[in-house]
Formats: C-alpha cells, structure tokens, sequence
C-alpha cells in the first residue's frame, strides 16, 4: 500500500463519517480511526402525559413494515446514474430480488436488493448522501 492509497482512505472516511476503518492487503495492514466527538444533549423533564395515547393513535405500531439496511458503509445512489429515474419510489411493489438503490463503497458500486416482496411504504435516504452500516434506506410492506 502506498501513500496515495492511505491518503485516499483517509478521505474516504471523512467523507463518510466513518469512525474507524481497517483494510489489510497481503501482509500490510492500515487502520484509520477520526477522533470521536462527544456532544451532551441535556433535555428538560417531560410533562407526564394527561391520558393515555388512544390505540388508534398509534397504527404505526401495529404495521408489519419490512426495514431494508444498508449492508456497507458508502454514499447511497437511488438510481444507476444521475439522469435515470429512481430503482424505486414510494408506492411501486417490489419482489425480493428488485435493486432498490446502489451504495457506492470505495469506486465499487453496490447493487442493494429488496430481498422481499411487498410495496414500498417509505424512502428513508437522500440521494447522495453518506450512510452508515445498518441504516435503515427504506420501508416496504410485504405481500
């Protein structure tokens, strides 16, 4: 591995966020990890609730949604380049070997399959943005 290469990693973990990344090839080994950042959020008591939540208040709850995670670190893409539609959008039935999106994960691109049937319910990711190992990218309800 030489310079270039590291330097290159260490870009890429920025640009991620990643908090540490080890890659070994052959006999050599880097590992690159950023300082952690401590942030403290101090919240103020909540107010005891008046009544309690009605059970149709929370129908959410109840959905057998389908979270669909990203498998790798990298950058989502929701379409195959930036001038072709969306893989999918909210609304179109998928089937469990549909390519939902590509998570580019250092230059490779990553198809990322629905790996159920179902329709989907929600995005959760914007296009081109970072995303972090098991992140939720989208939700479907299965068939």
């Amino acid at each position: 591995m030489n310079i270039e290469e590291i330097k290159e990693l260490i870009r890429l973990a920025d640009e991620t966020g990643v908090a540490e990344l080890e890659v070994q090839r052959g006999d050599n080994r880097v590992r690159i990890q950023r300082a952690a950042v401590r942030q403290e959020v101090f919240l103020p008591p909540a107010a005891a609730p008046l009544a309690a939540p009605s059970p149709a208040a929370a129908p959410a709850a109840t959905e057998n949604l389908y979270t669909i995670k990203s498998p790798i670190v990298g950058t989502f893409y929701e379409s195959a380049s930036p001038d072709a539609a969306a893989f999918i959008k909210p609304g179109d039935t998928v089937t469990a070997k549909t390519t939902v999106c590509i998570i580019e994960s250092m230059k490779l691109m990553n198809e990322i399959e629905a790996e159920v049937s179902g329709v989907v319910v929600a995005k959760l990711v914007e296009n081109g943005k970072p995303v972090e190992y098991g992140e939720a990218l989208f939700t479907i309800r299965p068939n």
